[in-house]
This record gives C-alpha cells, sequence and structure tokens, in this order.
C-alpha cells in the first residue's frame, strides 16, 4: 500500500480525483470548504442524514460536482490526533465493501493536520484493511486500497511525510504481532518463534541468537526451566540486537513474555475461554513487532530483544504446588501457583539483561487477569519504580494513542510474597494481583531502570471480534525511538 502527501487547499478538495475522499470534519465544519462539499454537508445536516456529532458519519456515492467517486464525511469530537484516528476508523469502516483502490483522507480544523495526524492515518488504514486469512483460507479478502492519499497545506507536507514514515514501520509492526498472536498454539510454539526472529534479524541484517536448552540450562535459569519442563516443546531463549548508535551508547532493554499456550501447569485453568492463551505470547509478538519498526526507521538507538518461550503444561514432569526452584539471580522462589508462571521465565530474562548494562530495561507481558480486572481493555498496566522511566512510558503511550496506566508499587505490597520455604513465592493472593505480581519481577531488576507493562487487558480482544491488537508496539517504539540521538 503507498502512503503519500498531497498538497491542496479546503476550496480545492471537490476536485481531488480519487476512488473515495474521507473527509474528517469537526463539529462545526470548515466553511472554505468548496461548494459542493460545502453544500452536501449543509444538505445532509438540514435532511437530518449528517448530525454534527462526535463518531457519525455520512457515506455519498458519486456526489454531484465532485470528483471523487465515493465522499465520506467522518465527525471527530475535537482536533486532536486520537480524535481524528477514531472518527478515520468510523468513515474507513463504511468503505471496506467498496471497490475503492485510491483513498484521499483530508482533515478540516483549526491545528491543521501534523506528523501524529498522519501517523494516525497510517494506523486506521491498517486496522481498517487487517484479516487473518493463515489458517482461514475461506476468510473474506481484506479490502485494500493501492494508494493512500494525505491531502494537507504546504506547509504541513514535511511533517506529513514524517508521521507517514513512522507510521509504517510501526503499523508493520503491530501487523507482525498481531500475526504472530493470532496463530494458533500448534503452529506458534518456540521453535517456530524462534525461527520468526531470526527471519527479522536476516531482514534486517541484525544480530540473533536463538538459545537451545542446553544453553538455558547452562545460564542457571532455573526459573525458567521449571515452568518448560511439564511440556515436549522444547524452550527458546531469543536474544536480538539492533545496533543503530555508538557502541558507547546504553541500550533499551525490551523483555516479552512468549508462552506459546498456557494451561496454567498443574494449577490447571478452567476450559472455557481456554483456547484464547494461545495470545499469552503477545508480550513477546510486541517487543519482536517493535525491534522491527525499529530498524526499519533506522533509529540511532541500540535496542536489545529478550524473549524466554515456552509451553506451560501439566504433565508427570511439570512443576507442583510448593516445588521450590532457583533461579538466575540465585533468589529462590516457593511455586504456589503454577499459572503465575510468567513472572518465573521473566525474571530470569530480567536477571540476563544485566549483561547489557542498560539505560533501561521494559518487560512487557500478559502476565495477570487482576490487571484486566482493574483497568479493563483500554489502558495497559504500568508499573516502575523510576519516575523518570514512568514519566517517559505515559508520554509514549500519549503520542502513540496506545494507552498505559501508572499503578503503585508501594513496599507494603511485597510483604504478600514472603514464605517460610524459599526467598519469595512467586504469587501473594488475589488482592493487589497485578501489583504483587510486578513487585515479584522488581525483586529481580535492581542493577537498572525498569518498567513493566501488564497488557493482559489490551494484547488481544475476545467475542466476534476476537484476536491479537498488536499492543503495545505503538508505545514501546515510540518509547525507544525517545532514546534516539
Amino acid at each position: 500500500m503507498d502512503f503519500r502527501p498531497q498538497t491542496v487547499a479546503p476550496s480545492g478538495l471537490a476536485d481531488i480525483d480519487v476512488d473515495a475522499l474521507v473527509l474528517v470534519i469537526g463539529e462545526r465544519p470548515d466553511r472554505a470548504l468548496a461548494a459542493p462539499l460545502a453544500n452536501l454537508v449543509d444538505k445532509a445536516v438540514s435532511d437530518g442524514d449528517l448530525a454534527l456529532k462526535k463518531g457519525k458519519q455520512l457515506y455519498a456515492y458519486q456526489p454531484a460536482g465532485i470528483a471523487a467517486r465515493r465522499v465520506v464525511i467522518a465527525v471527530a469530537g475535537d482536533e486532536t490526533p486520537r480524535s481524528f484516528r477514531a472518527a478515520l476508523a468510523g468513515g474507513l469502516a463504511a468503505l471496506r465493501s467498496s471497490g475503492a483502490k485510491t483513498v484521499g483522507i483530508a482533515a478540516l480544523n483549526g491545528a491543521g493536520v501534523g506528523a501524529a495526524h498522519a501517523e494516525a492515518a497510517v494506523l486506521a488504514v491498517a486496522d481498517a484493511t487487517y484479516v487473518y486469512t493463515h489458517t482461514k483460507p475461506s476468510a473474506t479478502p481484506a479490502w485494500t486500497p493501492s494508494s493512500v492519499t494525505i491531502l494537507c497545506q504546504r506547509s504541513e507536507q514535511k511533517a506529513v511525510q514524517q508521521g507517514l514514515r513512522q507510521g509504517q514501520a510501526i503499523a508493520s509492526g503491530v501487523t507482525l504481532a498481531r500475526e504472530f498472536g493470532n496463530r494458533p498454539g500448534n503452529e506458534c510454539t518456540p521453535t517456530w518463534l524462534g525461527q520468526q526472529a531470526k527471519k527479522i534479524g536476516k531482514q534486517f541484517e541484525l544480530e540473533v541468537e536463538v538459545l537451545d536448552r542446553k544453553a538455558i540450562e547452562k545460564l542457571g535459569m532455573g526459573a525458567f526451566l521449571a515452568v518448560t519442563q511439564g511440556s515436549d516443546e522444547p524452550p527458546r531463549f531469543i536474544v536480538a540486537r539492533y545496533d543503530g548508535a555508538a557502541k558507547t551508547q546504553a541500550p533499551v532493554v525490551l523483555v516479552g513474555k512468549g508462552i506459546t499456550f498456557d494451561t496454567g501447569g498443574i494449577s490447571l485453568k478452567p476450559g472455557a475461554e481456554m483456547d484464547e492463551m494461545k495470545f499469552d505470547m503477545c508480550g513477546a509478538a510486541s517487543v519482536l513487532g517493535t525491534l522491527a519498526a525499529v530498524a526499519s526507521l533506522k533509529a540511532r538507538v541500540n535496542l536489545v530483544v529478550l524473549v524466554p518461550t515456552c509451553d506451560n503444561m501439566p504433565s508427570g514432569h511439570a512443576i507442583k504446588p510448593g516445588d521450590v526452584v532457583t533461579s538466575m539471580s540465585g533468589q529462590t522462589v516457593e511455586i504456589l501457583n503454577t499459572d503465575a508462571e510468567g513472572r518465573l521465565i521473566l525474571c530470569d530474562a530480567l536477571t540476563y539483561a544485566e549483561r547489557f548494562k542498560p539505560a533501561v530495561v521494559v518487560d512487557v507481558a500478559t502476565l495477570t487477569g487482576a490487571c484486566v480486572i482493574a483497568l479493563g481493555h483500554h489502558n495497559s498496566g504500568l508499573f516502575s519504580s523510576d519516575d523518570a522511566v514512568a514519566a517517559r512510558m505515559l508520554a509514549a503511550s500519549q503520542s502513540a494513542l496506545d494507552p498505559c496506566w501508572r499503578l503503585p508499587l508501594d513496599e507494603e505490597y511485597d510483604e504478600a510474597l514472603k514464605t517460610n520455604f524459599a526467598d519469595m513465592a512467586n504469587v501473594g493472593g488475589r488482592p493487589g494481583g497485578a501489583i504483587t505480581a510486578a513487585m515479584f519481577l522488581r525483586r529481580f531488576t535492581g542493577k537498572y531502570p525498569w518498567a513493566h507493562l501488564d497488557i493482559a487487558g489490551t494484547a488481544w480482544k475476545s467475542g466476534a471480534q476476537k484476536g491479537a491488537t498488536g499492543r503495545p508496539v505503538g508505545l514501546l517504539t515510540h518509547f525507544v525511538l525517545g532514546h534516539a540521538k
């Protein structure tokens, strides 16, 4: 799909020759529109076919005096990129069953069209045109326009071009993460995930190493190995590096939870909706998608991506409640619940991250149902013991339109992890479950600035729209780019 900017005054929009023109307007439309478009809006409002309220749309086919074969008017609540993207998503939905191959997008607002609007437009188009077909060849083919043109003022063209470039990189990373997350567990195994990481490395000429069980054992990753011992699928530990800056620049390290299927182990999950536990590797998918996005932008930053990946299965070899294991850090963990396995594979990866002397480490995981109860499906949960890191994460989430919300890490929560039989337990009970999970991880991060993203509520959707979302690739990419020099 070709994205491009084109300069045009609002008065010239009626002359743009495209298959479909999507016009995002505010609740008080700009009167600089050429008469045919202005009359279309005015007539639709007066006849009751269009309400100038947020989320409303109008679809017109071959309207008189307008060069575009189709016109979609989409009403945004305000001029922000977030509102623009939401309105555009609604407008694009009207075109999914159309034959439009060339699309023009324009926004009429006082603030104009900037890089953030252009990036939002790319992401809205990518979402509107995504269809999973790998294991469903009978799926309705995606609507895929050949070109999308962002119509802007001449003074906005450079910013729009930059936004389109960054948006395309992020959109590709999001699509990669969605494809990985949507693959069934019998295809997306730890071995397969390692192979895909190698492919990304080959595509962008990156250094990628995939460690097998023997190498993981040699590292002393006892917590990680405890989780994988119940499965016939061999574990993998993926280490990928993008070096876009001087060697003296400390890297950003991203750690992604890669449980390719989670039954809960001996602490078996209920059968209902267990199929969705193929999405338990969406943290891994998101950091690999971010790696691809950053590499494609050739950002002046150093990035390391770590992915511990395995299945969590019940068998005669599986870990049991009450077992005690020794992590790579040397700290011992009593496993009270085998379904709290994500933190066990992450803690060893967080210890491994020390060798890179990182500027910051961010782990990303579909970690707790408690985070879903706390925040629902809009905000990812953010935890950090470093206020500066948390501030940068929150800023990145806002600019990426990929929101997160900071939750506390008060010392009092750490009391719940105490046990008589090890340095810590792997769970702390139901109250504050997302927080105690983060407190567990924090015990392995004392040598660098750190943040944790719990994406259990945002990494995938259930119901009729079941599927991976690709979040938080946008947030992570903006965060990493914020470290570029």
